[in-house]
């Protein structure tokens, strides 16, 4: 394991009788970083963070939290965590400052430190004009507010949230993104989602599951680059030949988008400057040349495309 990480997870697998819910996954989190951890409904996401929060125990495989293993020592290992399920566990009877004063003694914070970890996490998470105000008569979005709160009440060197705006509306949506990334800043996070866009809003690095399995690990600048580097359209008023463009240097692959449009994948960056030059000696036309970037989308629908063609051929079946 990675003596570095605040969470090291290694060859993790989770059954529910015959049924594989996670298998053999093995991935880290280093300070200050935000990992999205992402994949289809049914992919194994929930079950995953309840085995590293310790609220499921591992058929196989370890966790272990800021050094401390969370079946072996789970008091200490659960002191570094804070967590917030997919359906927030909070109080509605109660007022916003009650939950969070029964959570912070629930977290054994220290009784001279509550209030000023509840003025800390209220700040945190722009709770202070509602600190008297029962939990029921809020919001959806300040209700997932004060379910980060509570997760962070013992200042936690790892923060999980799983699904965190489910059911929220897109300016709710904004103010929790904004809230992670600020997060973010200040310590460990992990966000369990299947929401494309708040990985890429959000998180430094992305883990795809699927069937519980591991299938892509990378940051999100390497995705970002990805395709810039190995994949160009160019658009040509007099093109030449596919073999004729196959020949200029760097070149890999020619693909045909239309009469005057190509896809060139290469494997150099310096094929636009070949490229640029050749145009003009030859008198192509250039006028349009366009990088390519891989979205998330584009690698996930990649990625799990096979499950959901799986899934749609069973159907037909039956």
């Amino acid at each position: 394991m990675d003596s570095t990480a605040l969470v090291a997870v290694e060859n993790l697998s989770r059954y529910y009788q015959k049924n594989c819910a996670i298998d053999q996954l093995s991935f880290s989190l280093q300070p200050g970083e935000v990992l999205g951890f992402l994949g289809p409904n049914g992919a194994g996401k929930s079950t995953t963070m309840q085995v590293i929060t310790g609220n499921l125990a591992p058929s196989e495989g370890r966790v272990r939290i800021n050094g401390f293993d969370i079946i072996e020592s789970p008091r200490q290992a659960k002191q570094h965590i804070g967590y917030l399920p997919e359906h927030p566990p909070i109080y509605r009877e109660a007022t916003v400052d009650e939950y969070l004063k029964y959570c912070a003694q629930l977290r054994r914070v220290e009784r001279e430190a509550i209030a000023g970890a509840m003025e800390r996490c209220k700040s945190h998470c722009g709770l202070n004009e509602v600190g008297h105000r029962l939990i029921a008569n809020l919001s959806k979005g300040y209700q997932q507010r004060v379910g980060i709160a509570q997760a962070i009440i013992h200042n936690p060197t790892v923060v999980i949230l799983d699904e965190p705006t489910v059911g929220l509306d897109p300016i709710q949506i904004r103010e929790i993104r904004s809230l992670i990334k600020t997060l973010g800043s200040e310590r460990s996070v992990i966000l369990s989602t299947h929401i494309l866009s708040e990985v890429q809003a959000a998180c430094d690095r992305v883990l795809i599951i699927r069937e519980g399995k591991l299938i892509y690990s990378a940051s999100i600048e390497t995705l970002k680059n990805y395709r810039n580097k190995h994949s160009i359209t160019v658009a040509l008023r007099q093109p030449p030949s596919i073999d004729r463009l196959q020949q200029i240097d760097q070149v890999e692959q020619v693909e045909i988008i239309d009469d005057n449009r190509f896809r060139l994948s290469f494997h150099s960056d310096s094929l636009t400057q070949s490229l640029v030059q050749t145009s003009v000696e030859q008198n192509w036309g250039l006028y349009e040349l366009v990088p390519d970037h891989t979205s998330l989308e584009d690698l996930f629908i990649e990625l799990t495309q096979d499950e959901a063609t799986d899934v749609e051929n069973a159907e037909a079946v039956e």
